[in-house]
């Protein structure tokens, strides 16, 4: 270790607190030049201008300024952008992976809470748990939940749909398998062979909205996925199955997801909106078969440490010459979320 990669950090202070903490910059430092722990809120201000002409290493994070071309001639000596969060699409341009630099990102690291806050959904919503408690609250006794606990309700031999193989989707598919369920993928980029690599059934989307007593998004959110889930797929869905979505709230149309929520007829675990967040007025908040989170699928809290952790074990990765973990393709930008 030379110390001698030159290291700074442009991201919102704000918004990424708790992501790299005082024993991880430490950490860094042990391997590369910090130039300045203050992280940059602009790459075009006077300590930007300075910092950046010596970077080797950005280290970015959710609030990170746009990325381009006009950057990069600020940058002369950069060779890697380390993103500290999941996707980098909404600021860093094409151009960037053109010159030649890399670019990894901690979407890996983010993914375990998203999985496990789905697994939990999953569980929970097998078990009709958000009903119990609302009948256990109103009643106060065991009147109407006891003859309940005698229905087909629980998680032996349910069967879960999951649309999407992607690295979270994945990821809730190797925390399923220490179930008995039986687990179903709709992915049309995956094949039959691949499917049953990953221990599961490659079926068409009617086939899983129709068979799946739950139902969980994870697809990413492309042009080709807007508003891919319509009325005539959650019509599918049986009465009593549940639809999860912590992917993109645009997945689903929202308007039909309202509508079809409203019959009752099937329950809904959302982290995910869209707009992101509904209008005061939105059935979603009151509809009572309707669990609604405020996007805290993802890392929140002391999960955010996940990210820096696996932002600078990258880091080191590259001043060692390993190769990255999470290494960004110009082909990988083009279908990221």
């Amino acid at each position: 270790m030379t110390g001698r990669h030159r290291v700074v950090f442009a991201m919102d202070p704000v918004r990424t607190e708790g992501v790299l903490t005082s024993p991880l910059l430490d950490r860094l430092a042990r391997s590369c030049t910090i130039l300045d722990r203050s992280p940059l809120r602009s790459l075009t201000e006077g300590r930007a201008l300075a910092l950046l002409r010596q970077a080797e290493i950005l280290v970015t994070g959710w609030g990170c300024p746009a990325i381009g071309r006009d950057i990069l001639e600020l940058a002369p000596n950069l060779r890697l952008i380390a993103h500290a969060a999941g996707t980098v699409k909404g600021f860093l341009s094409p151009d960037v992976l053109e010159a030649g630099i890399a670019v990894t990102h901690a979407a890996e690291a983010n993914a375990i809470p998203v999985a496990e806050f789905t697994l939990a959904a999953i569980l929970f919503a097998n078990k009709q748990v958000f009903r119990f408690r609302d009948l256990y609250r109103a009643d106060r006794n065991r009147s109407r939940t006891f003859p309940l606990t005698a229905q087909p309700v629980g998680n032996f031999h349910r069967t879960i749909g999951i649309i999407g193989a992607s690295r979270i989707g994945r990821r809730v598919i190797e925390y399923l398998e220490p179930f008995s369920f039986r687990i179903l993928l709709h992915d049309p980029y995956v094949s039959a062979r691949e499917a049953a690599a990953l221990g599961v059934e490659s079926v068409s989307l009617d086939d899983l909205m129709r068979l799946s007593d739950v139902v969980s998004v994870h697809a990413p959110a492309l042009p080709s996925t807007q508003g891919m889930i319509t009325r005539r797929h959650l019509a599918l869905m049986r009465d009593g199955t549940t639809l999860i979505n912590t992917a993109r709230g645009i997945i689903v149309k929202q308007d039909d997801l309202i509508a079809e929520l409203g019959t009752g007829r099937i329950d809904a675990i959302i982290d995910v909106t869209y707009p992101e967040v509904p209008e005061e007025s939105s059935p979603l908040y009151d509809l009572p078969n309707v669990f609604l989170t405020p996007h805290i699928a993802g890392a929140i809290g002391n999960e955010r440490e996940m990210l820096g952790e696996f932002t600078v074990e990258e880091i080191e990765r590259f001043v060692e010459g390993r190769p990255l973990l999470s290494a960004i393709t110009p082909a990988a930008l083009e279908t990221m979320a």
